[in-house]
C-alpha cells in the first residue's frame, strides 16, 4: 500500500521549533517587508529577542518584543499557558537589556472551552505579571468555532525601556569573552514531554520556567557598563540554536567544555530514552550570557548568588578562528561539532 507523499511546499511542524527550517520560514515572511526598522535601531533583518525604536533626541530607546504560545498540555509540572505567556515575553526583554514596563495580550479561544480553565490560566497570566511588576495595558481576544483551534492560543507583546548605549546584542560577541549558562538545560522541554499522554514516564522533574529578572536586578550595572556583551534565553532549539545563532551573527566560534554543562539525570535519563538531545530541547529560565572575561568571574558570582542562578557555569569562549561554529570539547578529550538544529524535537512546548 502507499501512502501520500508530503509535498516540499508546505509548511510542516518543524518550521515553528526553532532551528533551520524556522529560519527559512522567517525569511519567507519577511523577505518583502518594506520598511524593517525605526530611527535606525533594532529591527526584522536582526532577528534579535526583541526591537528598538531609539527616541530622537532622548537618551533612552523602546524595546518590543512579540510573541506566541501553543503549548501542550496547557498545564504541566511546573507551569502553565498563563505563567509561560508572561515569562517568554518578559525574558526577551530583558535579553535584550531593557527594563520591562507593559504587556499586551491577545487570546484566542476554542468554542466550548471552559470556562474554570479559562480562569486559571488567565490567574496565572495576572500573577506572573504582578510578580514581573509589568502592566497589561491592551489586548484581544477571540473565539473561533469548534474544532477549527486546538483549545487556546496566547499572543503577547512586551514593551521595555534601555539607555542607547546598553549594546546587549546577538552580534556583539567579541573573541575572548567566556560564555556563562545560568542552570541546568532541557528542564523544560523534558517535563513537557514526560507529562504527555501515552508516554507512561514518571518523574518528578519540573519545567525551569521562571522569570529571569533577579538576575537581571543583580547585573543592571554590569549591563549598563558593558561588561555583558550579549544574552540569550535558549528556548525553542535549546543551546544548540541559541549558540549558533550567535556564531552565524557575531561571526565568531564558540567553544564549549561538555563537562562544565549542568544537566540533570532525569533529563538525561528522558532523552536517552526517547532518543533525544538535550543541547537541542527548549528551556524557559535559563538565560547565556557572553561576557567580558575580565568581569566574568564576578558576574558569575553574582548569578550564582540568586537562587535561579545558582547551579550557573562558566561553560566555554569565544574565539576569533573557524567563525560560524560551536565546538563541543568532550568529556573524554575529543571535540566535535554542535550544530543548528533542524527544529525543536518536542513540538508545542512554548
Amino acid at each position: 500500500m502507499s501512502g501520500k507523499k508530503e509535498s516540499s511546499n508546505v509548511i510542516r511542524l518543524a518550521h515553528g521549533a526553532g532551528g533551520v527550517l524556522q529560519e527559512d520560514l522567517i525569511k519567507f515572511i519577511t523577505k518583502n517587508i518594506p520598511f524593517k526598522k525605526v530611527n535606525n535601531g533594532i529591527g526584522v533583518e536582526e532577528l534579535d529577542d526583541g526591537a528598538t525604536i531609539p527616541l530622537i533626541n532622548y537618551e533612552k530607546e523602546i524595546v518590543i518584543t512579540a510573541d506566541g504560545h501553543t503549548i501542550y498540555p496547557l498545564f504541566f509540572p511546573g507551569g502553565d499557558l498563563g505563567i509561560l505567556s508572561v515569562c517568554g515575553t518578559v525574558n526577551d526583554l530583558l535579553m535584550m537589556g531593557a527594563e520591562p514596563i507593559a504587556l499586551t495580550s491577545i487570546i484566542i479561544i476554542e468554542e466550548g472551552f471552559e470556562f474554570d480553565i479559562l480562569e486559571k490560566i488567565v490567574d496565572s497570566i495576572n500573577k506572573s505579571a504582578e510578580e514581573a511588576n509589568i502592566a497589561i495595558i491592551a489586548g484581544d481576544t477571540k473565539v473561533m468555532p469548534r474544532g477549527s483551534l486546538n483549545e487556546i492560543i496566547i499572543a503577547t507583546t512586551g514593551i521595555g525601556i534601555k539607555d542607547k548605549n546598553i549594546q546587549v546584542l546577538d552580534n556583539n560577541l567579541k573573541p575572548g569573552d567566556d560564555i556563562i549558562l545560568t542552570g541546568s538545560i532541557g528542564d523544560h522541554g523534558t517535563a513537557l514531554m514526560a507529562s504527555r499522554e501515552g508516554l507512561n514516564i514518571s518523574t518528578d522533574l519540573e519545567s525551569d520556567i521562571s522569570l529571569l529578572l533577579d538576575i537581571y536586578n543583580i547585573l543592571e550595572l554590569d549591563i549598563k557598563n558593558n561588561y555583558i556583551h550579549a544574552m540569550k534565553d535558549p528556548t525553542r532549539g535549546g543551546i544548540a540554536a541559541a549558540l549558533n545563532d550567535w556564531a552565524n551573527k557575531a561571526n565568531i566560534s564558540i567553544w564549549i567544555n561538555e563537562e562544565k554543562i549542568p544537566i540533570k539525570k532525569q533529563v538525561n535519563a528522558i532523552c536517552d530514552m526517547l532518543g533525544l538531545d538535550p543541547y537541542n530541547i527548549a528551556c524557559e529560565g535559563r538565560a547565556l550570557l557572553s561576557v567580558d572575561p575580565k568581569h566574568s568571574g564576578n558576574i558569575l558570582n553574582k548569578i550564582k548568588s540568586t537562587q535561579i542562578g545558582k547551579d550557573a557555569e562558566i561553560i566555554g569562549e569565544v574565539k576569533a578562528e573557524n567563525p560560524k561554529r560551536v565546538f563541543l570539547k568532550t568529556i573524554v578529550g575529543g571535540t566535535r561539532f554542535v550544530d543548528m538544529p533542524l527544529g525543536e524535537p518536542i513540538p508545542r512546548i512554548c
